[in-house]
């Protein structure tokens, strides 16, 4: 098996599932990064940037990841050669034909709460294997490899992508207004999410909050069974993730885990001892003086990149820490949704102390004129106004700490490479 855009965090998941399966993976990528350097201590056989020949010639399949251009020269080879090729979706899709699925879906706390199921299975006598979107913390993998004919997925609505999935149980965390680059309207999305509903059979399960009004459409007509997961006593103040919308996704992950058999306790227990995941309110160390001393002031780095996102993100920190300055580096994701969603991105950050927004990051689009991040720190200043704009990292970085004191708390937030400032301030 050849796997091209193995960095990505879906397609190195299934290169070690395909592995662990016994089959000879290679793959490539077009830069060189943690996850490739991973897959490469594994023993799989990587290589930095895409060409033709990189291709196997005794390949059986080809996999990639939908931000794979059409026109790579792998894929190209491949076709040519008359060797089957598979995107991602689509090969999670054939793995989960064959195995009893949870699918955990979602617009906002899929990782989590799959991360968080796969520590509730490994306290169970279940074994499945399951693919989550996020390096798990303490095994540093995307993937755990089970014996159990049992699959535990993240399903990603965007593209339609889970609609490649055969869930008996589904996770439905929550519906929001995201991914607009690619959906009409919130309309649009719960059609989306509604037809993968209609792929779980009459025997399956649908675990969700029904009485969202965004989710309750979704499910009315399914002939499943729904489960209401905020039936699930859980105390939030167990937990050792912070925020309301964590006690949901534990109140989701519990749920699921009973309904396949595990026991309450058992999956309560897991739930309060779960750390979180890679890049969700990751508590990455504390920052260094100039003098290489340690500090009291706290750093954290956070995935969030959506307005529902950070809110609920920050009201966690603040609820957490309430005498801490918080002190917040956002980098927004994609100029569609920036655009988008500007109005609602600029009432999300009010629990903090301060903001400095860095330039949009691209990510799979072009630039586009229209819109920037100095566009959303004017908008933002009138509901905030200690927003700043920050050319790039070592400008973010000057700012934070030019106000940051021993009892401050140092956020770095978005989808894209934020973090490195977040790994910057704790090393130095």
């Amino acid at each position: 098996v050849h796997c091209v855009g193995i960095g990505g965090v879906g397609v190195s998941a299934v290169a070690r599932f395909f592995r662990h399966r016994g089959a000879d993976v290679s793959g490539s990528d077009a830069s060189m990064s943690p996850v490739v350097a991973g897959l490469r201590k594994e023993g799989i056989d990587v290589t930095v940037g895409h060409d033709a020949d990189n291709v196997p010639a005794d390949a059986d399949l080809v996999v990639y990841s939908i931000a794979v251009p059409h026109n790579n020269p792998e894929l190209t080879k491949a076709r040519e050669a008359g060797i089957p090729t598979l995107t991602y979706p689509e090969t999670i899709g054939l793995i989960s034909e064959n195995m009893r699925t949870l699918a955990v879906s979602g617009t906002h706390g899929k990782t989590t709460t799959t991360a968080m199921l796969a520590d509730i299975f490994a306290g169970s006598t279940l074994d499945p294997t399951v693919i989550v979107g996020s390096m798990l913390k303490d095994s540093h993998t995307n993937f755990v490899p089970g014996d159990d004919n049992l699959f535990v997925v993240e399903a990603c609505e965007y593209k339609r992508s889970f609609l490649h999935l055969h869930p008996n149980e589904l996770i439905i965390t929550n519906i929001d207004t995201d991914h607009l680059d690619y959906f009409d309207n919130l309309t649009d999305i719960q059609d989306a999410f509604a037809s993968f509903v209609d792929q779980v059979p009459d025997d399956g399960t649908v675990i969700c909050n029904s009485q969202s009004d965004n989710t309750a459409p979704v499910v009315a007509n399914t002939n499943s069974s729904v489960i209401d997961y905020t039936n699930t006593e859980i105390n939030a103040e167990g937990l050792q993730v912070l925020g309301e919308h964590n006690k949901e996704n534990a109140q989701a992950a519990v749920a699921a885990a009973r309904e396949i058999g595990v026991g309450s306790e058992v999956a309560k227990t897991a739930a309060r001892n779960f750390s979180g995941t890679r890049r969700r309110a990751q508590k990455k160390g504390v920052l260094r003086s100039a003098e290489d001393k340690t500090t009291n002031a706290l750093i954290y780095d956070d995935y969030g990149h959506h307005p529902t996102e950070i809110r609920s993100t920050l009201a966690g920190f603040r609820e957490t820490f309430p005498d801490r300055k918080l002190i917040i580096i956002f980098q927004p994701h994609l100029f569609s949704r920036t655009k988008k969603l500007l109005g609602e991105f600029a009432t999300s950050f009010s629990a903090a102390d301060q903001l400095i927004i860095l330039p949009i990051y691209a990510a799979r689009e072009a630039p586009e004129a229209d819109i920037s991040s100095r566009d959303l720190v004017e908008k933002t200043k009138k509901h905030h106004p200690n927003a700043s704009y920050a050319d790039d990292f070592a400008g973010a970085r000057r700012q934070a700490l030019e106000c940051a004191d021993e009892n401050s708390l140092i956020l770095t937030q978005g989808a894209g490479d934020v973090y490195e400032i977040a790994d910057n301030l704790v090393s130095e």
